[in-house]
This record gives C-alpha cells, sequence and structure tokens, in this order.
C-alpha cells in the first residue's frame, strides 16, 4: 500500500514539474528546460515508466497542439528506446550517450520550429542551453543521490542547483490562474520555511535565485524588489513562528499599496501569501526540526567531542590500572625463580648424598669420616670436581691410599658419575626453567610499559578545531573536492591530524593535501585511506609531514655453491613516523642457518611493531633463542631512524661495523657484544647519532665487512663513492666485497642502505 501511494505521489510531483517547467521559457522564445529534466531524472535511477507518462500530460497540457504531441512522444521514444535497449543489452549508458540521445529527442520541434519560421538562433539556442542545463541538473542530482541532502555542496554544484531554481521560477512565473500569482505562493511558503528552519543566507539566496528565474520569461525583474523584502523581513523575526508571518504578510501589504511595485495590487495577489502563511502556521513543529536537520550547513558536534575526550580519559585510568596489574605479575614471576647453588654448596650436596648412599653402611665409615673426616670429604669433593670437568671419574682419579683401603670403590666410581651427570641434567632443565620465568618476567613488565606509554598518550584531552574544519570543508569545495566531513586535532606539540570524508574519486587529487597543509599551517600527508559507511565515500587520514623521509637500496648474494643465503633482513614503518632497519646473520649458511636468522629478524620485527623498547626486545630474542639446544648463533645489526627529528639508533649484538657516510665524512658505528642465544644475559651495543641531510647509513652482514681489511679500509672505499642512489650505492659495496675475493663469496652477503633526506 506504502508503495502504490508513494508511486502516485512521485507522479503527481513529476507531472507537475514537467508542466510548469514546459511553460519555463527565455524570452518567451527558447525552451529548453523540460527535456533536459527528463533526461536528467532518467540518468539519476527515477523510474522510466513513471517520467513518460508524467511528461507527456505536462508537456501536452501546456501545447495541446498536433505538434506539441509529436514533439512530446518523440522526445518519449528517444528517452524509452535506448534505455529499454540497454537494459536488455545488460550494458551500461554512458554519459555522452545520455547527450546524443537528448538531441536527438528535439527533432520533431526542430522540424516543427523550422517549419513555423521560428529563428534558427532561437531553435540553436534552446538546443545548446538544454543540453547546458541537463549538465547542470546531472552535476546536482548524481551528488545528492550519493551523499544525501545533509552535506555541503561544491560551488559548482551549488550554482547548478540555483540553475534549476531559476527555471522554476520562470516556469512558475507563467502559471498564473486568473491573477492568483503560483511563483508568489511557492516562494513565500518556502521562503517561511527556509527561514524559520535554516540560516539567513539561504533565504536570501532562494529568494533573489527566484526572482531572476521570474525575469527570464519578460526580461522584467518585477519580482527582484518584493522577494529581496520578504526575506529581509523573515530574517529579521525568524527566531518566532508568528512574527515571521506577520513581517511577511506586513512586508507584502507595503510592497504592494505604499511602495506600488506590482504597479497594479488587488485583493487577488495577496491571496497567496494568505494561503502560504495559513500553511507554514498549521505544520507541526516536530516536521521543522528534520527540516532544520536536512539544510543545517555544519553541525559543531560538540557533544560527539565530549564523548571523546569523555572515554579516553576513561581509557587512560584504565590502562594505567592494566598496566599496574602486568607490573605485579612481573614481580611475582620473578619470586618464582630460583637462586642457582654455589658451586662450594653442589659439592657439599652431592659429598653428603655420597655418604649416605655408599658409606653408610659401610664398616669403615667411622674410620673413614670420623679418624680421616676432613681428607676424606677434600677428596670426595675434587673427585665430584673433576667428575663436573672432565664428564666422569675413573679409578686413577682416586689416592692410591683410598683405593687400596675403600672395597666400594666400583660403587662410589658409579655413583660418582651418575649424580654428577643427574645434576647437570637438572641444572640444565632449572635453568631453562628459570630462563622461560624471566623471558615472562620480561614480558610482563615490556607489557607494562607499552600499557603506560598507551595511557600517557590518551592522557591528555584532544584539541579539535571547528574552525579549521569549516574552513577546510569550504576550500577544498571551491576545488570540486566533496568532503562531507573534517576533524582536525592536535597530538603533542609539533604533529597535527586530520580525518576526512571525501569522494572515493577524489582521493588522488593533490589539491586534497595542498588544501588541508595551507588550513593547518604546514605539510600534510595522507598516510592512511580506507572505505566509509557510505558508499561511494572514504576515510582520508592525513598528518604533519616529518622533518625528513627515506629511500633505501638492499644487494644480497648468497655464499657461494649455494643458493639459500643465512641472512635474513627487515624493513619496517613503525608507528611515531620511526623506520628499523634490520640484518640477522645466522651462523654458517644454508637451510639452518636461514631458518635461525628469519626466526631471530622475525621475533624482533615483531617486538618492535608492538612498541617494546629495545632492552626488553633484545633481551626477549636472546632468552627464547638461548633456550634451543642447536648450537646456533645469529648476529643482529639493527637501525631505527626517527625521520621526525632525525635521529638514528643503533643496536647490536655480535653483528659487524656500520657506517654513516656523508658529504665529506663516514662514521664507524662499532660492535663488540656477543651474538644472540650464546648466553643467557648478552648486553647489546647501542649509539644514538643525529643524521644530516643525504647521510647514507650502511649496514652489511660479516659476509661484506670480512672481505676488507679492516673497519678503516671500509670506510675509505665507502668515501670514493660518488652516486646518490642507495640502490647503486648497496650494489658498488657488493660488487666490491666480491672483487676483493676474486669474485667467490665466501659467506652469505647483505648490504642494506638508507638514505635520508
Amino acid at each position: 500500500m506504502r508503495s502504490k501511494l508513494y508511486f502516485i505521489f512521485s507522479f503527481i510531483v513529476f507531472t507537475l514539474l514537467f508542466f510548469i517547467l514546459s511553460r519555463a521559457n527565455i524570452y518567451n522564445e527558447i525552451y529548453p528546460f523540460a527535456f533536459s529534466m527528463l533526461f536528467a531524472l532518467a540518468w539519476a535511477n527515477q523510474r522510466v515508466w513513471l517520467l513518460s507518462p508524467a511528461y507527456l500530460i505536462g508537456y501536452i497540457i501546456n501545447f495541446p497542439t498536433f505538434q506539441g504531441i509529436i514533439c512530446a512522444f518523440t522526445t518519449i521514444f528517444l528517452l524509452v528506446l535506448p534505455y529499454y535497449m540497454h537494459v536488455a543489452t545488460k550494458t551500461t549508458m554512458k554519459k555522452y550517450e545520455l547527450f546524443i540521445y537528448a538531441f536527438l529527442s528535439q527533432i520533431s520541434y526542430m522540424v516543427f520550429s523550422v517549419i513555423g519560421g521560428v529563428n534558427y538562433l532561437f531553435i540553436i539556442s534552446s538546443l545548446v542551453l538544454g543540453l547546458m542545463f541537463l549538465y547542470s541538473s546531472l552535476t546536482i542530482f548524481e551528488p545528492l543521490i550519493i551523499r544525501g541532502f545533509s552535506y555541503k555542496l561544491t560551488l559548482c554544484e551549488l550554482v547548478c542547483g540555483g540553475l534549476i531554481l531559476m527555471s522554476l521560477g520562470a516556469g512558475l512565473y507563467n502559471c498564473d490562474i486568473y491573477g492568483f500569482s503560483i511563483l508568489k505562493l511557492f516562494v513565500s511558503f518556502l521562503l517561511l520555511i527556509i527561514a524559520y528552519s535554516s540560516n539567513s543566507t539561504y533565504s536570501v539566496i532562494f529568494a533573489l535565485l527566484m526572482a531572476l528565474g521570474s525575469s527570464l520569461p519578460t526580461n522584467n525583474p518585477i519580482y527582484f524588489a518584493p522577494f529581496a523584502i520578504w526575506s529581509l523581513c523573515v530574517i529579521i523575526f525568524k527566531n518566532n513562528r508568528y512574527f515571521l508571518v506577520l513581517s511577511l504578510i506586513a512586508s507584502e501589504f507595503l510592497i504592494g499599496y505604499y511602495f506600488n511595485f506590482y504597479y497594479t495590487f488587488a485583493v487577488i495577489d495577496f491571496v497567496p501569501i494568505l494561503i502560504s502563511a495559513l500553511l507554514f502556521l498549521i505544520i507541526p513543529n516536530k516536521y521543522f526540526k528534520e527540516i532544520s536537520l536536512l539544510l543545517a550547513s555544519k553541525n559543531q558536534r560538540l557533544a560527539i567531542k565530549n564523548v571523546v575526550n569523555r572515554n579516553r580519559e576513561i581509557l587512560y585510568r584504565r590502562l594505567n590500572n592494566l598496566s599496574e596489574v602486568f607490573c605485579d605479575m612481573n614481580e611475582v614471576f620473578k619470586k618464582l625463580i630460583k637462586k642457582e647453588l654455589s658451586e662450594d654448596e653442589v659439592k657439599e650436596m652431592l659429598y653428603e648424598e655420597i655418604k649416605d648412599c655408599i658409606c653408610r653402611n659401610c664398616s669403615e665409615n667411622k674410620h673413614c669420616h670420623r679418624t680421616f673426616g676432613e681428607d676424606t670429604k677434600k677428596i670426595f669433593k675434587e673427585l665430584i670436581s673433576i667428575a663436573f670437568e672432565r664428564g666422569k671419574v675413573t679409578i686413577l682419579d682416586f689416592p692410591s691410599y683410598l683405593s687400596s683401603r675403600c672395597g666400594k670403590i666400583n660403587h662410589l666410581i658409579n655413583e660418582i658419575n651418575t649424580l654428577t651427570s643427574q645434576y647437570k641434567s637438572y641444572s640444565k632443565l632449572v635453568g631453562n626453567v628459570d630462563t622461560s620465568k624471566l623471558l615472562i618476567s620480561d614480558q610482563l613488565n615490556g607489557i607494562s610499559g607499552i600499557l603506560k606509554t598507551l595511557a600517557k598518550e590518551v592522557d591528555t584531552m584532544v584539541s579539535f578545531d571547528s574552525t579549521r574544519e569549516n574552513k577546510i570543508i569550504d576550500e577544498l569545495s571551491t576545488n570540486n573536492i566533496i568532503c562531507t566531513d573534517a576533524v582536525v586535532y592536535e597530538k603533542g606539540s609539533r604533529t597535527t591530524l586530520a580525518t576526512l570524508i571525501v569522494r572515493e574519486e577524489d582521493t588522488n587529487k593533490t589539491k586534497l593535501a595542498q588544501v588541508v597543509s595551507k588550513v593547518c599551517g604546514g605539510k600534510m600527508v595522507v598516510y592512511d585511506v580506507y572505505p566509509a559507511e557510505k558508499a561511494g565515500l572514504v576515510n582520508v587520514n592525513l598528518k604533519s609531514s616529518p622533518m625528513f623521509d627515506c629511500v633505501f637500496g638492499l644487494a644480497c648474494q648468497p655464499k657461494s655453491g649455494g643458493t639459500i643465503s643465512g641472512d635474513s633482513h627487515s624493513i619496517e614503518r613503525l608507528d611515531g613516523d620511526k623506520f628499523m632497519f634490520a640484518i640477522c646473520d645466522g651462523m654458517g649458511s644454508g637451510n639452518k642457518a636461514s631458518e635461525k636468522s628469519q626466526t631471530a629478524v622475525g621475533l624482533v620485527e615483531n617486538f618492535y611493531k608492538a612498541g617494546f623498547d629495545n632492552e626488553i626486545i633484545l633481551s626477549s630474542v636472546n632468552k627464547l633463542l638461548n633456550l634451543e639446544s642447536d648450537d646456533m648463533f645469529s648476529t643482529i645489526d639493527i637501525c631505527n631512524v626517527d625521520l621526525k627529528n632525525g635521529i638514528a639508533d643503533f643496536v647490536k649484538m655480535g653483528a659487524s661495523s656500520s657506517y654513516i657516510r656523508g658529504k665529506d665524512y663516514c662514521k664507524i658505528i662499532e660492535s663488540g657484544s656477543l651474538p644472540v642465544g650464546v648466553l643467557q644475559d648478552v648486553k647489546a651495543v647501542t649509539k644514538k647519532v643525529v643524521l644530516n641531510e643525504k647521510d647514507m647509513i650502511i649496514i652489511c652482514s660479516d659476509g661484506i665487512n670480512d672481505t676488507f681489511g679492516s673497519d678503516s679500509d671500509m670506510k675509505d672505499f665507502l668515501l670514493t663513492i660518488k652516486t646518490q642512489n642507495p640502490q647503486e650505492f648497496a650494489d658498488e659495496i657488493l660488487n666490491r666485497a666480491l672483487a676483493n675475493n676474486n669474485g667467490y663469496a665466501v659467506d652469505d652477503m647483505t648490504c642494506l642502505v638508507v638514505k635520508i633526506f
């Protein structure tokens, strides 16, 4: 039932629209509006089977002649036939094809106009202006269908919308019924609604556009002054519905009787104003609220912004509390770690165990452990030490006076060897368990630190900038970029963030970042684009551009005779405009070395992306790899570059030296620690370096560095390289390293070059 009522209502509206536009003309000779609106509405996905009869009725009522009927049917035929041809063939109609069909639909009009002796200039003007009006209608209908009515239009779209209002004004001017002005009824009624529901600017613009349109048929600007006065009067009293109506009625009374703008003014001329005032007063207030939302130019969204800051405050407290939980768990796990016995305590424990097991039922027990107690204890501990060092004791390790006196010498040898072997296994197991507990403790401590950092980030209130948001939307609009919403806020003292919702086709326009940069007072760059909730729109995130950027080059070569390199590398962009560059060199070459290095570099990469700091990352990676029993180790060479301030953090564990090559200098970043996985506690070598523009950071595996005699030789060679291209720079280093060994790679080779600019 509702759908039927909707179709009936749509049919009535379309019929009235085509009736008005078929009467709209310029100088009473040029009729470009009706057929253009028909094709524009069809393109805007309005039902052709509704538009066609509505156009026929609206047009033929105005032109009930033979020529008028033929012209109407020709126009409909050239719309319906191509439309259903495209539907049948399942092909999409191109926009230029629509213009061709619209032009051809006026063949009958052109023929009858020529036969009737109409001026050729008027015929051509009708066709040209009609196609221009079609373009204008498409320009305004397409964004309204995609975005709806609540978003700001571009300047071009506003102009096109104004042309449609003018065409309505031209048609309504010719719709008087026995002196009753439909134009005045339409303008006064909508003017009251717009003034009461929206801002004052819209009222003035609407009134002037309708006045301009009404002057097109006769070139008589009779309605300019009345409509302008109407708009000014309703603006003054817009906050009160009754005063608003009274001001309109009073202004019309003065215009008609006192100023005599209409030349002649009768009671019938006053009736449209009274009817529009009555209709306006009987409309319930709830509908005006909906209209107000529809016509709102921009909501300040203060409530939403307050909710955002309130949620940030709640999130800060929760993150802080959660951080404390992980910190307490870290302390608990540290207490679970068993303290390892000292060497003397181990010997004392095993001595008591041997004495209790072997010597307790021996007949010489009292003689050995009382008379010669200290000497016997000393000998047993020495034998235990030998077993720990060599793995076992033999009869040759026993003093002659003990072996000649003791009748259980073989049992004693077996017990010492068994107990020391068992204790070694137990000690390793306990050590691994303690390492695991310490690893978990480190992770809990790291998570606690990350949560504290996140809590600090959300601790401060977000300062939204409504002025800049509105200015961005306006500036983009003038550049034909539709921005339905914008949010601008500060993060820290040097970072401005902006989130825009724009059309998908506007995403790659250079003007987008240029306008935002201009409004925000600094260079802004796009760092993220993702779909919005509404089809055809996307979210574009921009932020302040960092001071520096970087490009890199990579050159690799597996060991000669092999196909798989034991070196692995990582290049990752981290949060906060930071880059991580890393090379991990697995001991040896081939599959095992490659797996080891990939495991190490993968761990480092994921830890950094999660937000852990250097000390916890390398400590955790070292402990994890130390738990493996394959006796294969890896070196890790990391360089973290902060593009905001141009600072590089070098972190090395067993890696070879790195270099920073400037315009006329070359710095050596030396290493000195053991590789990861050798010992449980290994301290990494760290160094912080301030970078200059065009500096080259060179990180190499030892397969390259070892081909040079020393770090100084490598430094001297780097100073001879002239290219500023990081890929060519890396290739030259690799080629020289191969040349140093006559083209033979004695080890896996990897070179990573990063250029700062």
